[in-house]
């Protein structure tokens, strides 16, 4: 079968200033997202009580005037951007398939990443009320009833895991420069301050939720499990708790400005 044709249409697709243009909005959408869970994360920290999560943050826009207005603007540009990235997946290029399989894998698996943002966007956008954290402790407690639920769970607590590792390389290393044109100077220089401190934090609640994942599946309590709000809560339990919620805040508002810049100097 000849994929020469399917792949000319998806690169010339991908040549068109308003489908370019939406899906840079997407990253301006994670951006907003991103940082509205940061500064919920800080009123957290100092004693506030809110969803430290991404239903908690759409939650937040929903509230504002012309919110779900604003909402359905955040949807469009998740799902642009879910498009992009499975046209980029198809678009990968190299000579060893394995690593050229992989590379498609994870520009897949963002895009899955942001169709459910866009999805949940939408959904609260029509008046639904959703709660990441419920669905997450639900999703957990239905894996664990099935035969060999025990491993999945395991499994899924490892992948993230090694999701928020990468996260935390990312963030080091600053490897993330392959996928952002950073600029010179000083603008440079923020823009790099950011995706360091923005990539270690999210990196670290990804571990986090894994390690909450893990225990869950070794203990059987679906409760124990979570996403990011039961992470950050889980935090504040330990000593200097809240000192280590307001830190990953600042650093998920630090990755939320990221996201700006990266609307901006992306490589697409």
């Amino acid at each position: 079968m000849d994929t020469a044709a399917p792949k000319r249409v998806v690169r010339e697709a991908t040549q068109v200033p308003w489908f370019r243009a939406l899906a840079r909005l997407g990253y301006v959408s994670s951006g907003v997202v991103h940082g509205l869970i940061g500064l919920i994360a800080l009123i957290v920290a100092f004693g506030g009580d809110a969803a430290t999560d991404q239903t908690g943050a759409l939650r937040a826009i929903a509230a504002l005037p012309l919110g779900f207005t604003l909402l359905w603007i955040i949807a469009a540009g998740f799902f642009a951007l879910a498009v992009w990235k499975i046209a980029e997946g198809v678009l990968v290029r190299g000579d060893n398939a394995l690593r050229k399989w992989g590379a498609r894998v994870g520009q897949w698996g963002q895009a899955v990443v942001f169709a459910t943002f866009g999805t949940v966007a939408g959904a609260i956008a029509m008046g639904a009320r959703l709660s990441s954290e419920r669905a997450a402790e639900q999703l957990s407690r239905g894996v664990l009833d099935i035969p060999g639920g025990t491993f999945v769970l395991i499994a899924v607590g490892i992948g993230v895991g090694i999701t928020g590792i990468s996260f935390l390389f990312m963030g080091v290393r600053r490897s993330y420069r392959s996928q952002v044109s950073v600029p010179d100077g000083s603008l440079g220089r923020l823009v790099d301050t950011l995706g360091i401190v923005g990539f270690i934090a999210k990196g670290v609640a990804l571990v986090v939720i894994a390690v909450l994942l893990v225990v869950a599946a070794a203990r059987d309590e679906a409760r124990t499990a979570g996403g990011l709000d039961g992470a950050l809560r889980a935090l504040l339990d330990l000593a200097f708790g809240p000192l280590l919620v307001g830190i990953i805040g600042i650093g998920f508002v630090a990755y939320g400005l990221f996201c700006f810049f990266r609307a901006r100097y992306a490589r697409m």
